[in-house]
């Protein structure tokens, strides 16, 4: 997770929202990323999705079994999607997102029992880290900006 979280601090050094992700079969990395919608004009290049499109080309192969997801923040629904369709094993998260995240905050996507393929899931790890992360980040912007953000 720390590498997720290192991720994050990049994506933020870009001016994209500080999230990271790091996908791992046992100890080994397959992908790492950060977020780069801005940078790519891309609304999907979310950390997620930058790394499961990674490691399915590393990999040869868009099912990625066996595999744990390390993201510095809860994925949206967009990502609880392509996490089931890459065959995911595990999902570890930092930090609740309440406006968009899908996996507890907005929705419980990933436990949905009509999915063709589950998702196993736990939250908290680095969990202070990341809030303050993003807390920083917004409030930065914000000041920049003048509240418009």
């Amino acid at each position: 997770m720390s590498l997720a979280v290192d991720e994050a601090r990049r994506a933020a050094g870009r001016g994209e929202v500080p999230v990271g992700a790091v996908l791992c079969r046992g100890d080994s990395i397959i992908a790492h990323g950060g977020n780069a919608q801005i940078e790519l004009s891309d609304p999907s290049a979310h950390a997620e999705i930058r790394v499961l499109r990674e490691a399915g080309v590393r990999e040869g192969n868009y099912r990625l079994t066996g595999t744990t997801l390390f993201v510095s923040l809860e994925p949206c629904t967009m990502c609880c999607g392509a996490l089931v369709h890459a065959r995911i094993e595990n999902l570890v998260f930092a930090a609740r997102e309440p406006k968009a995240g899908a996996v507890v905050s907005t929705g419980a996507l990933l436990d949905n029992p009509a999915l063709n393929h589950r998702v196993q899931w736990r939250e908290g790890l680095l969990q202070e880290e990341s809030s303050q992360l993003l807390q920083e980040f917004f409030r930065n912007r914000r000041s920049a900006h003048g509240d418009a953000i």
